[in-house]
């Protein structure tokens, strides 16, 4: 763990003060000299440190300090009615409490601990990170019938210092013998795997993707004491997955023990059926795949250029049906409605996946969705994929279609049908909703058509977790396509049982389950108070560069959060409400004969400089900041809006008051 150097140095101070009001100096002093008169032999000239700490420690010095300083309470002692003390004396506090897990004693748990890391060579020139020097750090996220855990960050090396325990709840038998504990034979038909991703964070805050595996845990059945130690070999992602990136140090156990272990040949042989089961289910679909796409060219040789996507490669490069990266996904408590799950989807960062060299072509990568949700960024079919899953989860019709914007760029989205027949468009990247209202190209020239307001030129193929269809209309543009699913000359579809075959709730397939989504940890409020705090600073220095003085108006700083919770609102829900609150509160603390300029903006990122830096390139907001005249006020408002997964929306207002001098 790294503390900031203000933290570090403070730490430094109490620790310096507690040891001079024990006097442990001339402790220290009197000990060693007592050391050298009575137990040093004549024929030593030095006293080594290990002979000083040894005797400290007979004399119960060391005891006495670590008792003074109260590191440990007694958890059970009774709440303190005595005032906090200042932060400076944090030492006397009490300390944080380890949480403890209650384990069910009926239920199995396989415990899995990562001992280190090694052979990270990208990291072998990475310089041993300074005390509380911030610096890159890899996390390991990990997922397991829905449950999701998370390392503590460490810093990137080559070998680097993984030392974390989860303890992964298997299965419990509720069923015939009430709570009777399920034993190794039905443990092996478990065949869920322990899906790791891990994750590299810079110094900046960015984040990339550079692993994600798939950990068979259930050679574990078949290890004596019911414990097995593992090396797990990373290899990268995209261009790269045939590259080893580092090697990971896994210890798996079993709680509570195995009664009877299995053996080694039975486990062998139950993978090597799943793998020849999953393999043919595939190659079966496979052939029915090519079957269809026959079919589908020889209805018009045009269709042959039209974006239709049977098949994705995932992260590490597999080929999967793309009906098997969409399934629906309930939310829980954590969002309420299907346009507030697109604004989710939207604030989650938008990047396309990396190309090693130059050239236009898109390197193709359609994220697992916790390799997705750990990043926390990706391309649009990833976007697309999440939010057709939640509206899926809220009960609606909901499909992923894959098109073209513009200039021919290649592009998801997500509609969905309405049971009176509306077609919705769904932009997964804005949180954008779009109604189609197709053009009749047969009707008379004077016949108003409607206009087009979404951004999309063509249709190829519309899926979702059982159907999957090919547009087969006479243009695949999408102003005048007719989505009458149920019309096979102008949608073909493909064999919904062929789909299943494939694609989860079926039998066993190669298809990862999908992870539940986790509540945000950011705290909105700090968060935006920390924002705001530097963007002052920021502002105050810039102004000092120009020569010019700083005042701030904390009353019109805080007048500016309505509007910013009103734009918020209207991103999520499409309603604008309480503009004429906030402009009446402005007309009041604006003077007469004085000028009021405001600039909001908007960012899916929490970092202040690079905030700032985007501020100044736009001429409104650079004038406000920048501005000159009589009685100039300044204002910066920060509101950070939370949604899962650690995503936010953060709304920024920079505002100026100043008289008017003609």
């Amino acid at each position: 763990m790294s503390l900031p150097p203000e933290k570090a140095s403070e730490l430094k101070q109490i620790i310096h003060q507690q040891l001079l009001k024990m006097d442990v100096h001339g402790r220290i002093r009197e000990v060693l000299a007592e050391t050298i008169r009575e137990e040093l032999a004549p024929e030593h000239q030095q006293l080594s440190t290990e002979d000083l700490i040894k005797a400290l420690r007979q004399r119960g010095i060391i005891d006495e300090v670590m008792k003074e300083l109260k590191f440990v309470t007694d958890v059970n002692e009774k709440e303190r009615t005595s005032a906090p003390k200042p932060s400076t004396h944090f030492v006397d506090r009490e300390p944080p409490v380890l949480k403890k897990t209650n384990i069910d004693p009926t239920r199995r748990y396989l415990y899995l601990q990562v001992l280190g890391g090694k052979a990270f060579l990208e990291h072998l020139q990475e310089p041993e990170p300074l005390p509380g020097q911030i610096c890159s750090t890899f996390t390991l996220c990990l997922h397991f019938r829905n449950q999701r855990f998370r390392s503590k960050p460490v810093p990137c090396a080559c070998e680097p210092d993984f030392q974390d325990g989860f303890l992964l709840e298997i299965h419990k038998d509720s069923l015939g013998d009430g709570s009777k504990m399920v034993d190794a034979t039905t443990m092996l038909s478990i065949c869920d795997p322990v899906h790791i991703v891990l994750i590299k964070t810079d110094t900046f805050g960015e984040t990339t993707l550079v692993a994600s595996y798939f950990l068979e845990w259930r050679s574990v059945l078949a290890a004596e004491n019911g414990i097995t130690n593992v090396a797990v070999e990373l290899l990268g992602v995209g261009t790269e997955s045939k590259v080893s990136v580092g090697v990971l140090n896994i210890r798996l156990e079993m709680y509570p023990q195995l009664n009877k272990t299995l053996s080694s040949e039975i486990t062998s042989t139950q993978f090597t059926l799943e793998r020849q089961k999953t393999a043919e289910k595939e190659r079966l679909f496979l052939v029915y795949a090519k079957q269809w796409w026959r079919e589908y060219l020889q209805i018009r040789p045009t269709h042959n250029t039209r974006l239709v996507k049977i098949f994705a490669q995932d992260e590490n490069g597999v080929n999967r049906p793309v009906c098997s990266y969409v399934r629906p996904l309930r939310a829980g408590r954590l969002l309420d409605t299907p346009r507030q799950a697109a604004r989710f989807v939207s604030v989650l960062g938008h990047e396309r996946a990396p190309v090693i060299g130059g050239g236009s072509g898109k390197q193709e990568q359609w994220c697992t969705l916790l390799a997705f949700l750990c990043r926390n960024k990706g391309d649009c079919e990833d976007h697309a994929n999440l939010l057709c899953s939640l509206l899926l989860g809220f009960g609606l019709e909901a499909f992923v279609c894959v098109g073209t914007k513009a200039k021919g760029v290649p592009h998801t989205w997500v509609m969905t049908c309405g049971s009176d027949g509306t077609i919705t468009f769904w932009e997964s990247l804005t949180g954008h909703r779009y109604i189609h209202r197709p053009i009749n190209p047969d009707d008379p020239p004077l016949v108003e058509q409607p206009k087009p307001l979404y951004p999309y030129r063509t249709i190829g193929c519309i899926f979702n977790h059982q159907k999957f269809f090919g547009n087969c209309q006479p243009s695949d543009a999408v102003e005048v396509c007719v989505f009458d699913l149920h019309n096979e000359s102008k949608w073909k579809p493909m064999s919904g049982e062929a789909i299943k075959s494939v694609c989860p709730p079926g039998a066993t397939s190669s298809v990862p389950p999908f992870p539940p989504l986790c509540a945000s940890t950011i705290d909105a409020a700090v968060t935006s108070n920390e924002i705001e705090v530097q963007l002052r600073v920021l502002v105050s220095e810039h102004r000092k560069d120009l020569g010019l003085s700083t005042v701030w108006d904390d009353q019109l700083s805080y007048l500016l959060s309505p509007a910013l919770a009103a734009y918020e609102l209207e991103r999520t829900t499409g309603v604008s409400a309480g503009n004429e609150e906030f402009q009446d509160a402005v007309r009041r603390a604006v003077p007469d004969g004085h000028t009021f300029k405001g600039f909001p903006i908007h960012f899916v990122h929490r970092n202040a400089r690079r905030a700032f830096a985007t501020c100044l390139r736009s001429p409104f907001c650079e004038e406000i900041i920048c501005c000159r005249g009589d009685q100039v006020r300044l204002a910066v408002r920060v509101r950070v809006f939370t949604y899962p997964e650690s995503a936010c929306a953060v709304w920024i207002m920079f505002a100026c008051k100043y008289r008017s001098v003609l």
